[in-house]
């Protein structure tokens, strides 16, 4: 495999990403489209029995000649690139398919995705794409809704499952969609706290029994709990800069906040309308649950600048007993808890004043957008080719069993009832805790770039038993949230609203750590709302509207 010239700066990145998206407008978009729609969604058979390879559910997609596909790689430094990963020819033995690999760091992937996307030099296959919305408006990426109709698995996963309503999050403001998200059949646990659960009982807090019930007053009555139990400082100090804790917070309280940040926005089903969220007295109930927390020396007020090593440092010694995570992360934190009597339990998100919701009800990954690159040197009997072969790959139950687990017969096997079993040489994902070998860093399986996406039993086959417990509490106690509709922007409407919410999120983001640390009092919120809207966050709205009225018709409103 060829390795491509390492990422170069960052900032020849920005400013090239910047400068070639402005002008690169102009393309036609309807020479991307296919030139018909012929029946080739079902497989390799009938009138596509000449083809030079096969193709179709139930199959494995097979070139007959070797082909090779260029592609971006986003080099984890969890488990970096090795050329001879079992992976490369595991999929190569299956497809007769290899990889010309543009590998790029993962903290300079998408600074170098809008460099070569930009500059028309991508490569054909761009996964690891959570927004892609930057790069439409250049004409160097294929609006993909226009060829889904020769990808069979991923059509069957889209109705199996019931993804057409999900999907509308991804249309663009032609009605198009230009990535292949990945999909799963149910969504997952997410980010949660997790606690020193031998703490919390000891101070008196039967967590498994209140927790189902817990909305973030009853969590707040628990820390005090634990914080007169234990005379510590802070119960709760968190790291992401607290950033994930709001996110999740956040759901509950109707607005956003954290990761989950955005323009503000959320939207009102009942009206049909968008309504700035970070304003409203919703929010500020929020703020004021933080900044209680943070008065009473229940959450470290260093939870918002602190790196997150220090934030763990404090939890591995026994400084502190709440901390944020993802299930994963918190089979890595078990292993290095200083505190041998430590029991390590993460709770379902407390419930809120909007309700006892779900936090993660997106069943749409991170995606993989293709390169105009592709069709225009493969042509389009080659690009549909390239993309049965993805459509195998990333959305075929083979495939995706392949890129997460491996080789049957040599990284697992299968028990009577056909469940994955993972060698017990190996470990992932908190299986087989302390095997000498690793899926993902010695064998290149269970990566980000490939694994993605799936059944509701594939999803659950790399759980412990501990992270099915976890989802299954948060299935049986918290109901789903409804999926906000996309505002479809053209690129000067879009470009607008940028120009107005980068320095209206940014005053917003400011005053929320303000308030909760205390530098600023909650007494001068009119003020805070006024200078938002000051700074635009009712023409923002507007505009928001105007664009929804305008495309409702696609969303189905």
């Amino acid at each position: 495999m060829k390795r491509f010239k390492k990422t170069i700066g960052v900032m020849l990145a920005l400013i090239m990403s910047v400068s070639l998206a402005a002008c690169s407008g102009g393309n036609d978009k309807e020479a991307n489209k296919p030139a018909g729609n012929t029946n080739s969604t079902g497989g390799t058979n009938g009138t596509e029995a000449a083809l030079d390879y096969t193709f179709g559910e139930n199959q494995t997609f097979h070139s007959n000649e070797p082909v090779t596909y260029s592609m971006m790689f986003s080099d984890n430094e969890s488990y970096p690139y090795k050329e001879d990963w079992r992976i490369w020819s595991a999929i190569q033995e299956k497809s007769n398919v290899s990889f010309d690999l543009s590998i790029t760091a993962r903290t300079e992937y998408e600074n170098q995705k809008a460099l070569l996307v930009n500059s028309g030099d991508a490569p054909y296959i761009i996964p690891k794409t959570y927004i892609e919305s930057p790069f439409v408006a250049g004409g160097q990426i294929v609006a993909i809704s226009d060829w889904v109709q020769y990808m069979p698995n991923y059509q069957k996963a889209l109705k199996n499952w019931g993804l057409e309503e999900d999907l509308k999050a991804k249309l663009q403001a032609d009605g198009k969609y230009y990535v292949l998200p990945g999909l799963w059949e149910v969504a997952g646990g997410g980010y949660s706290f997790v606690i020193r659960k031998d703490v919390f009982e000891a101070a008196g807090v039967d967590v498994e029994a209140e927790e189902g019930n817990w909305t973030y007053e009853d969590f707040y009555q628990a820390l005090k709990k634990v914080k007169e139990y234990t005379g510590k400082d802070y119960v709760f100090s968190d790291r992401y800069f607290a950033d994930a804790t709001l996110n999740i917070a956040a759901a509950q309280y109707g607005v956003t906040s954290g990761w989950g940040l955005a323009n503000g926005l959320k939207f009102d089903f009942d009206k049909k309308e968008f309504y700035f969220a970070d304003t409203t007295d919703d929010y500020k109930a929020m703020l004021t649950y933080f900044n209680k927390l943070v008065k009473e020396g229940l959450m470290d007020p260093e939870s918002f600048t602190q790196e997150d090593e220090t934030a763990l440092a404090k939890f591995y010694k026994g400084d502190s007993y709440v901390i944020i995570s993802n299930y994963q992360m918190m089979m890595d934190i078990k292993t290095k808890m200083q505190v041998p009597e430590a029991e390590l339990y993460m709770i379902v998100q407390p419930g809120g004043p909007k309700g006892m919701l779900q936090v993660e009800t997106s069943r749409l990954e991170n995606g993989i957008m293709i390169s105009k690159n592709a069709l225009d040197d493969l042509g389009e009997e080659g690009f549909i080719k390239m993309l049965r072969f993805v459509d195998w790959l990333w959305y075929s139950p083979e495939g995706q069993t392949l890129s997460l687990w491996g080789v049957e017969g040599e990284t697992y096997t299968k028990d009577a009832d056909g469940n994955i079993v993972l060698n017990p040489d190996i470990t992932f994902n908190g299986l087989n805790e302390g095997a000498p070998k690793k899926l993902n860093e010695d064998y290149g399986f269970g990566g980000g770039v490939f694994a993605y996406g799936g059944s509701q039993e594939l999803k659950l086959s790399k759980m412990t038993e501990g992270e099915k417990d976890f989802n299954d509490r948060i299935f049986a106690t918290r109901e789903p949230r409804k999926i906000d509709p996309p505002i479809m922007g053209t690129p000067d409407q879009s470009e607008e609203m940028n120009l107005i919410s980068t320095p209206l999120m940014d005053y917003v983001k400011t005053m929320t750590l303000k308030f909760i640390t205390g530098q600023e009092s909650l007494d001068n919120w009119d003020t805070y709302v006024k200078t938002a809207e000051a700074n635009g966050s009712t023409r923002y709205t507007q505009m928001a509207n105007e664009i929804f009225n305008e495309t409702k018709s696609l969303l189905g409103y």
